[in-house]
């Protein structure tokens, strides 16, 4: 397999112990997300860039951000944390757009559906440079595979 064909996520756990009833729109983001994912993306721990590809269990864990880095035959390869508190804000944000844009579409215009739809995807992608810089040193990923794992974020955030 190439180096590239290794650096990457093959399968994806998001730890769902909490896992309330959620809208039928998150669920299709969320399958959405994942599918997207395992389809296309570059993911690697610097310290690991050799041993994939890799499987990711993303969980929160006292209010820290988990991603647990697995071989490809799912043993334990890297445990990297972040704070949830950095990213509360933005997923806020995101959550309210977001339902702004579910109503938009039952009932606004095609240009104000765009323009919420904008802000939508200006949030999403600054919350995945959010991710991809608290993660500089500890993991690499392309900008389409931090925009995906933040809207698994997202999902994960969604609490009973």
């Amino acid at each position: 397999m190439s180096a590239k064909g290794n650096r990457r996520i093959v399968h994806v756990t998001l730890d769902e112990k909490t896992v309330i009833r959620r809208k039928p729109e998150v669920e299709h983001e969320r399958a959405v997300a994942i599918f997207d994912l395992l389809e296309d993306n570059e993911f690697f721990p610097c310290d690991h860039a050799d041993c994939g590809p890799y499987h990711l269990h993303l969980s929160i864990e006292d209010n820290r951000l988990v991603f647990d880095v697995r071989r490809d035959d799912d043993s334990g390869l890297d445990k990297i944390t972040l704070p949830v508190t950095g990213f509360r804000s933005i997923v806020r944000d995101y959550f309210l757009i977001c339902e702004s844009y579910y109503q938009a579409i039952k009932r606004s215009t095609p240009s104000q559906i765009e323009a919420i739809d904008m802000g939508r995807r200006g949030l999403h992608n600054e919350g995945s440079e959010m991710l991809r810089e608290r993660l500089a040193g500890k993991v690499e990923m392309d900008l389409q595979t931090a925009r995906r794992l933040f809207t698994l974020i997202c999902v994960l955030h969604i609490r009973g």
